[in-house]
């Protein structure tokens, strides 16, 4: 894909669900939905379909199969190459570490897994050092406000701010410790095969 081409979050998100195995859209679409990431990107038929289609155009996936059952659709089958390998690691790890795309930031979060334990470590202690700092931010302009005797009723939305980042900040170092002392499995390399399985969508339950 030429670099002025940016992937959506929903081209990542189907990049890195068929990096678990091949399947055609409907399956991505089933298994997306099953996951709850219809809460990160909006998730309509023609819409995968289309990214799909792009996404082959730009030589990031390619066909491995069509097949028919019945008097159903044809169904084409698809796998990630190489390219979108590279792609999905490349959009994770530069969205990451960033506190101003928060939509990105939910999705590369969603997908940090396709990253090494390692440098998603080093990747989050980059983000926590923008986040203290805009927390610092907040919290200089709350102090400031105040001494001028600005109204409270002016300021509750900086409060809420300062609350969020707050808790944000405590939940990625949470996710930090469960990575560093290895109490949360990592990569799919790490989760038994039967779970695997268990949250696969299989060609054998799609209509």
């Amino acid at each position: 894909m030429p670099e002025r081409t940016r992937l959506t979050p929903l081209a990542v998100m189907i990049l890195a669900t068929l990096r678990e195995g091949d399947m055609h859209p409907y399956e991505l679409m089933r298994l997306l939905k099953e996951r709850r990431d219809d809460r990160l990107v909006p998730l309509q038929k023609g819409t995968i379909y289309h990214t799909v289609a792009r996404l082959e155009r730009h030589g990031l996936l390619a066909e491995v199969g069509v097949d028919r059952e019945g008097n159903r659709p044809e169904r084409t089958t698809y796998t990630v190459l190489p390219a979108g390998d590279r792609a999905v690691e490349k959009w994770v790890r530069a969205e990451l570490p960033r506190i101003d795309r928060a939509s990105e930031f939910r999705v590369a979060l969603s997908e940090a897994h396709n990253l090494e334990r390692d440098e998603v470590v080093a990747l989050l202690d980059q983000r926590r050092a923008l986040l203290t700092a805009s927390i610092d931010e907040h919290r200089t302009g709350l102090e400031v406000a105040t001494a001028r005797g600005t109204p409270e009723q002016f300021l509750v939305e900086l409060q809420r701010q300062a609350a969020l980042l707050d808790a944000e900040l405590a939940c990625q170092d949470s996710l930090r410790a469960r990575l560093v002392d290895r109490s949360l499995p990592w990569g799919i390399a790490e989760i038994p095969e039967h779970i695997q399985k268990k949250h696969r969508v299989s060609k054998e339950t799609t209509p």
